[in-house]
Formats: C-alpha cells, sequence, structure tokens
C-alpha cells in the first residue's frame, strides 16, 4: 500500500467518528510551530496565519479527509502512469516524481513586487554578459575583478565577440529563492547556464489541478499557457527564417532532467534532439532526419555551454556538434542561452552585484542576495579569516548549485573540516566564497499519521522564471518548488526525502481562461514535421523489443500448456517429450534461459521474470522501456500506462519460487497487455513517419521469430504435438480449425504461418506489410531506382507470394532469417544515426 493509500485507511476511520470543517481544520493546524528565528509562510512572527494561506485550508477544509486522500491516491497512479519521474545525479534508477501535497500559495500584491525584483535581476544578468563579452568596461572601471571572469570555466573565450543572434544572451533567466530572516525574498543563486525546472513545474500543474479542480478554479489561480507561448516565441526572436525550426538539445534519456525535458519538447512542439542528430554543413546547424538533413533555426540546449562544441571548447565533449559555435558567429542559429552564459552564476560574483546593479541600471537591487566575500580580495578574505565560524564557505569558480550542496565549510563544521579549511585559504584564497548563514524559510507541509493529516513546518526553495519577450521580461506566475520532508534537510535539488511542490498565485479577480494565450492561429498542416534520425531508430527498436518480449512469453504458454494441460491440448504432458524439448532448446538458444534441463516451473520463471536473463521477457520489456524512454513525446498517455503495467506485472521477485498455475496467469496477462499495447500503437498514434518505423521493427521481428518457430517445429519430420505448438506460437489455431477439419498437417500448417497473405501472423502478411511501409518512407535518391532496403523487401515479398510450402525446408528458412537480418541491417544504414552498428541503449548502461 503506498503512503497515500495507507493514509487513507487512517481518514477513513475519522470521518466515520463524524467531524466537520472547523473541527479538521483545527485538528490539521494543532501544534503548528515555525523554527524559532525561520520565517513561515503560513504563521507571521507573531503567530497570527498571513497571506493565501487561511483562504486554501478554508476551502480545503470544507473536503472530507478520505475525500482529500483519494485524491492524492489518484495523484500518485496518475504520475505513475504517464511515468512521470527523475533521476539523481549519478543514479541510473528511475524514481516515481514525488509531488507533494499542499501547494505554495502567494497572493497576486506580493507576487507582482517579486516579478519586478526579478526582471531587474534577469536584466542585471543580460547586462554583464553583454560587457564580459564585449567592451568589459566592469573591469576597466574597477567594478569586477578581472581574475572573477577570466578565472570563471564558464567564461567561455571563443565568444568573446561573438554578439547573439537575436540580440539577447539570455532567452530563460531562472533564480532560485527563498525568505531571509527578515521576512523578505532573496536570491539564493542565479540560474542563467541552462536552467531546469520549468517541465517539472508544469507537470506539477496538471497533476495538481487535475487532482483539486474545484479548490483550483474557487481560488483564481493564474495560469501558464500565456508564458510559455511568449517563452516560444521568445526562442525563435532574431530567427533568419519566417517559420523557424525549433530544437530542445539534450544529453539523452540518462539526463537527470530527460523527462521534464521531453515533456517541454511535446507541450511546445520543439523537435527533441541529442548531439549526434545535429550537424554543421555550409555554415548552418542541420538536424539528421529520416528525410535527409534539415536546417535547425533556434536551439534551446539544455546540456552546459562547455560541451556545445568539441573543436572549439571542450575537445572530450561527445554530447555536442563539431563547428556549432560557427553558426553562432555567422548569426544563422538563434540559441538560448548563449554558450558562456553560466559565468553569471558564480558566487565569486556575489559581492559586486549591487555597485555594478548601481553602475548598469542605476538603480539599488531589488531582489539581493546573502552577504558574501571573494577570497581572492585582500579584504575579503581577511574578513572570511576573522568571522569563519560563522559563514559558510562555497567555491568561487563553480556555479553554485543551490544553498547547502556545494558548501565546503559551514557555522557547525568539525574542527578537523576547518583546519583544512583554514590551509586551502592560505594556499589558493580566490577558489572561495565566504557567505553569510541562509538558512531557508518553511512552508506548511502535510504528514501523514495514524490520526490522519496534521501540518508541520518545512523547508523550501522555490525556483521562479522568466522569460525575454519582444515586449520585455515575462514571469511565469507560478514556479518549481521544492520541499524537504524532514526540517534539518535542505531542499536544493530534488533527491530522496524532498518532494516537488505547484506553486499556486492567487488572482485577485476571476482568471480569464477565454484568451490564455493570445497567439496567432496556426497554418493548417496534414504533414507531421520530420523525423530525426535517432528517434526512428528508438521506434524501430521499441517494436522490435515489444515482438521478442510477445514471443518468449508465447514459448513459456506453449511449455506450460503442453506440460501441464496435455488433456486441453492434445499433447503428452511430459516435460521431457521431444515437443517439450525443442521448446527448451529456443528458449535456451534465445538466451532466455540459462539451461534448457532446469525444472518446468524455475524455466519458465526464467524466461519470464529473470532480471539477469539477457533474453528474458522482463529484460526485453525492459529494454522497450529505455527505448521507449527517448520517445516520450511521441508514445500516448495510454501507452506508458500499458507499458508500465506490463513492466509492474513482469517484475516479480525472483528469490520467490512461483507455482506452474502462477506463471501461466502471469504469462498470460502479459500477453493481454502487449495486445493492448500493440492496439494502441495502431489506433492513436498519427500514420507519419514515427508510426512506419514502429510496425515496421514490429513486423521484421516477427518474420525473423515466425522462421525461428518453423526451423523448430515445422521442420521436415514435424510430430503433430509439434506442428500444434507451430499454430499455437503464431496464434493461428483458430483460423487452421476453421480450415481444416482432418487435423494437423505439415504443408497445411506451413501455408498458413508461412505463405497465406490473408493469416495476419504469416510471414507473407508481414513481408507486404514491410513492402508497404518501406515504400511510405522518404527517399533521398530522386534517380527512379529502388533503394537497397526497398529491393531486399520485394525479393522477400515475391519469395513468400511464389513460393509453396512443400519448397520451405531448413535450408530455405534458415536463409529467410539471414535475409531478414540483412533487411534490418540495411534499414538501419539508411533511416539511423550510426547504421547497424549503433550500441542499443541497453549496452550504454551498461557501460556508463
Amino acid at each position: 500500500m503506498t503512503p497515500a493509500g495507507a493514509a487513507l485507511e487512517a481518514a477513513r476511520a475519522i470521518e466515520a467518528g463524524g467531524e466537520d470543517a472547523t473541527l479538521r481544520l483545527a485538528r490539521w493546524t494543532a501544534g503548528y510551530r515555525p523554527q524559532a528565528g525561520l520565517p513561515d509562510e503560513y504563521l507571521d512572527a507573531g503567530g497570527q496565519a498571513r497571506g493565501a494561506w487561511p483562504r486554501l485550508l478554508d476551502r480545503l477544509g470544507r473536503l472530507p479527509e478520505t475525500e482529500i486522500m483519494a485524491r492524492f491516491v489518484s495523484a500518485e497512479r496518475h504520475i505513475r502512469d504517464a511515468g512521470i519521474s527523475f533521476r539523481i545525479y549519478g543514479d541510473q534508477r528511475e524514481h516515481a516524481w514525488p509531488l507533494g501535497s499542499l501547494p505554495l500559495v502567494i497572493e497576486a500584491a506580493e507576487w507582482r513586487a517579486l516579478s519586478e525584483g526579478l526582471i531587474q535581476r534577469a536584466e542585471l544578468m543580460e547586462g554583464i554578459l553583454a560587457d564580459v563579452y564585449g567592451p568589459g568596461r566592469l573591469v576597466s572601471e574597477g567594478l569586477l575583478p578581472a581574475a572573477v571572469v577570466a578565472g570563471s570555466p564558464e567564461f567561455l573565450r571563443p565568444l568573446h565577440g561573438v554578439a547573439p543572434p537575436g540580440g539577447r544572451y539570455l532567452k530563460l533567466y531562472a533564480a532560485d529563492i527563498g525568505r531571509g530572516p527578515d521576512g523578505r525574498w532573496r536570491v539564493l543563486a542565479d540560474r542563467t547556464q541552462a536552467p531546469s525546472g520549468l517541465g517539472y513545474a508544469l507537470e506539477n500543474r496538471m497533476v495538481l489541478a487535475r487532482t483539486f479542480p474545484d479548490v483550483f478554479h474557487d481560488l483564481h489561480v493564474e495560469r501558464f499557457p500565456a508564458f510559455f507561448q511568449a517563452f516560444r516565441d521568445g526562442l525563435v526572436a532574431g530567427a533568419e527564417r519566417a517559420d523557424p525550426r525549433i530544437c530542445l538539445l539534450t544529453s539523452g534519456p540518462y539526463s537527470s532532467t530527460y523527462v521534464e525535458q521531453a515533456a517541454l519538447a511535446r507541450y511546445l512542439g520543439l523537435m527533441l534532439v541529442e548531439g549526434d542528430d545535429l550537424v554543421m554543413q555550409d555554415g548552418r546547424l542541420h538536424v539528421r532526419t529520416v528525410s535527409g538533413l534539415k536546417r535547425a533555426d533556434a536551439l534551446w540546449r539544455r546540456i552546459d555551454g562547455d560541451y556545445l562544441d568539441p573543436l572549439e571548447l571542450n575537445p572530450a565533449s561527445r554530447l555536442g556538434v563539431p563547428g556549432l559555435i560557427e553558426a553562432l558567429r555567422n548569426g544563422s542559429l538563434v540559441m538560448a542561452n548563449m554558450p558562456g552564459s553560466g559565468m553569471v552564476e558564480s558566487g565569486a560574483l556575489a559581492p559586486y552585484l549591487p555597485a555594478i546593479a548601481d553602475r548598469l541600471l542605476g538603480e539599488p537591487l531589488r531582489l539581493a542576495s546573502p552577504r558574501a566575500w571573494w577570497c581572492g580580495d585582500p579584504d575579503g578574505l581577511a574578513h572570511v579569516r576573522e568571522n569563519l565560524d560563522a559563514l559558510t564557505l562555497r567555491p568561487a569558480a563553480t556555479p553554485q548549485r543551490g544553498a547547502g550542496r556545494d558548501a565546503i565549510l559551514g557555522p557547525h563544521a568539525l574542527a578537523a573540516e576547518r583546519e583544512r579549511v583554514v590551509a586551502a585559504l592560505r594556499d589558493r584564497p580566490f577558489d572561495y566564497v565566504g557567505q553569510e548563514a541562509a538558512p531557508l524559510s518553511t512552508m506548511p507541509g502535510w504528514e501523514r499519521t495514524d490520526r490522519g493529516l496534521r501540518l508541520v513546518p518545512r523547508p523550501f526553495a522555490l525556483r521562479v522564471f522568466a522569460t525575454r519577450t519582444a515586449a520585455g521580461w515575462q514571469v511565469m506566475p507560478g514556479g518549481f518548488c521544492r520541499v524537504s520532508e524532514r526540517e534539518n534537510v535542505d531542499p536544493i535539488e530534488m533527491r530522496l526525502g524532498i518532494r516537488a511542490a505547484d506553486v499556486w498565485v492567487l488572482s485577485e479577480k476571476p482568471v480569464d481562461t477565454r484568451n490564455l494565450a493570445q497567439q496567432a492561429t496556426p497554418r493548417v498542416r496534414r504533414i507531421a514535421g520530420h523525423l530525426p534520425s535517432r528517434a526512428a531508430d528508438g521506434l524501430f527498436w521499441f517494436g522490435r523489443y515489444v515482438e521478442r518480449a510477445e514471443a518468449v512469453i508465447r514459448l513459456v504458454l506453449a511449455h506450460l500448456r503442453s506440460v501441464g494441460d496435455a488433456v486441453a491440448t492434445d499433447m503428452t504432458g511430459d516435460a521431457d517429450a521431444p515437443t517439450a524439448l525443442r521448446i527448451r532448446a529456443l528458449l535456451e538458444e534465445w538466451g532466455a534461459a540459462s539451461a534448457a534441463d532446469l525444472p518446468t516451473a524455475p524455466l519458465a520463471q526464467e524466461a519470464l521474470i529473470g532480471r539477469e536473463v539477457p533474453g528474458s521477457a522482463h529484460a526485453h520489456i525492459l529494454s522497450a522501456r529505455r527505448n521507449a524512454a527517448g520517445l516520450r513525446a511521441r508514445l500516448s498517455g495510454e501507452a506508458w500506462r500499458v507499458l508500465a503495467d506490463l513492466g509492474d506485472l513482469l517484475a516479480l521477485d525472483p528469490a520467490r519460487d512461483f507455482t506452474e498455475s502462477q506463471l501461466l496467469g502471469r504469462a498470460e496477462r502479459a500477453l493481454s497487455h502487449i495486445a493492448a499495447l500493440s492496439g494502441l500503437t495502431h489506433e492513436n498514434m498519427s500514420r507519419a513517419a514515427g508510426w512506419h518505423f514502429v510496425d515496421l521493427g514490429r513486423r521484421i521481428e516477427r518474420t525473423i521469430n515466425t522462421c525461428a518457430f518453423a526451423l523448430t517445429f515445422a521442420h521436415d519430420e514435424a510430430t503433430p504435438d509439434c506442428l500444434g505448438v507451430m499454430l499455437a506460437l503464431t496464434d493461428s489455431q483458430i483460423a487452421y480449425g476453421g480450415r481444416y477439419l482432418q487435423g494437423v498437417a505439415l504443408d497445411p500448417v506451413r501455408d498458413m504461418v508461412l505463405l497465406d497473405p490473408y493469416n495476419p501472423r504469416s510471414c507473407a502478411f508481414q513481408a507486404e506489410a514491410i513492402a508497404r511501409h518501406l515504400a511510405e518512407l522518404p527517399a533521398i535518391a530522386s534517380d527512379g531506382i529502388p533503394e537497397p532496403q526497398r529491393r531486399l523487401a520485394s525479393r522477400l515479398l515475391a519469395e513468400f507470394r511464389s513460393g509453396e510450402a512443400a519448397d520451405f525446408d531448413a535450408v530455405r528458412m534458415t536463409a529467410l532469417e539471414a535475409d531478414l537480418e540483412r533487411l534490418a541491417d540495411s534499414i538501419a544504414g539508411r533511416y539511423f544515426p550510426n547504421g547497424p552498428h549503433a550500441l542499443r541503449p541497453e549496452k550504454l548502461a551498461g557501460l556508463a
């Protein structure tokens, strides 16, 4: 039972005793005590409720606690079904997105003041970048030490003097903020490199607004669409072409924030690409697609600037595009944010910001940072040494990750740590910044107890976003909030023990939902955008792995039924019978079982759920999910839910011993899930290039598997038992029985499973589908000569159309298997970025 499910049971017990809204709210808030010296969002220094919190809690208090908890259970289920997840840095596992139960609520008036300060801060960062990559007046006038600029690893010299296409270094600015001891908001860290969290803020909003639609509407919560439309428009400001192609550059599915990147690409209609998808040609950036090279006009990068171009920046990078900086020099590519913009994240810059703001903006900072001293400055070093026990010491040369993650020394450090830091300050003082202690303020969070819910104060950090538009900066009315589940843990980054919270900015009047996004009507089109080669590769192998899992499951079912249900299937019921031995041998050959002589149940268990067995059904589904992880913008939510259910169905504890009956039931349900997934693929996917590649993968893999089945169970000396298994494996028993009344025979079985164009499981049916798919895919050559993959597919189709059942002996079937593998390689060589020799995602995971 999930935590929300357990709390739901406790809530039911309370509601059974009777409790009205007043008593419920009193129970929630009884004992709520903020920590001494820390500002709190709910209670002010005098213990009075403040801001928008009374409105929120009063509205929630009208709901029975059982209903509230039931909604949480529904939200958790939706998060799991939708595949919303995150990775902890350095961890390959995906964790379900930990959405908190309460939003952070802020009144409109307070948000307006906060937005003004954020816009001023964004303009300041833009001005600093324009100066340090341009005239350098801040250094020459003594407002900024040269060492702070030149010593930063994020100051990229090849970008000096390069004017940003579109005129702006920053298209998106973010800041981590929290309340200081005086109750005012202050900036804990600036985010200008490649700010993350925007997609998770969107996911938080979609889930919580779906969970509490009535509360969301009644409190007049500001909406997001206008901001995202403005952000999309700002991405292409300055592009050369009127109908620009926008790409979101990711480091790939193993990025800790890949899920949010895919969500943003889907929501904003961007092309999600990796470095290998891109290439420079004629001074312009292009995307490798199945239709050839297509120009990219704007790039929203989600990798660090230093990794963008191995020719001019970091030569060890495998994430970027050789020669990319040239596209910035000649103005043919708009980028968000410009490489090198991460320099203003440096902690060494903080002590000089107030003076720089006076110089560049002519006014003091509205959103200040905790006071800081750079130890490369003699006065700053002297202050840090004198007050070392009261300060937090941080790196100066690396961008700040937040208010606590990169701390080298805190006020409560051990003596040994202090000695080490004193030595470091003596040897390399310019590497450090001293900062006054900045404990985070708190907000209410629900704690689930045996008596239901109660409110407790929890530390939080809020990330807010601003985008540059033609009319100036626009702030998103909300943000991305991280809340700690414990009092003494700073929620600086997403990790275990940290929950996310939606941010509700409450309007003073009802929100007009008629014109949320002020946008021009898009031009009507029916042709989908071009499919990147990498996406085609992932879709193709997604289809192949699902089909491989199905083939293994059908083999397991055939074995369990032939051994345990002989009367019903007219078989011997002997685990050592020739038919059963052939099934066992094929499972071993495919790597689905470690040995063919295992007892029936252990063998079936290995083939279904074996985690360390590379050919098991579970392993193939995991491979399919890894491929699908790169395709989140292309698969429907229903398909994700079925895939998640299928993974859970096969994710059994391998240490347990399951009975044959249990395994049989599990295999049958798994087969039903695969059938549902296939149906969703056919019914929900647009008939664009992506669908062709998914179905191509399945058709080719199914034909290969059917040839293998025929070699094993429809050979020249096949027994009725073997032929019965052959029909079962190809799901053709009903069709065969309706056509032939005298029982199974070799040639009729071969004809039905190999040559019958009306049987959707036959090789001939697959060959016709393969030929149609390839005919629909774009051809690069315009000479009228079919490309190699089309010629090979035509030969295979002709062989199945013109052949006779008696001709398909072992030699011919073996040759057909080899031709099908060559066809798959030919498709890969034509359409995929690294051809047939590309490492599959599961191999990449093993190398990481």
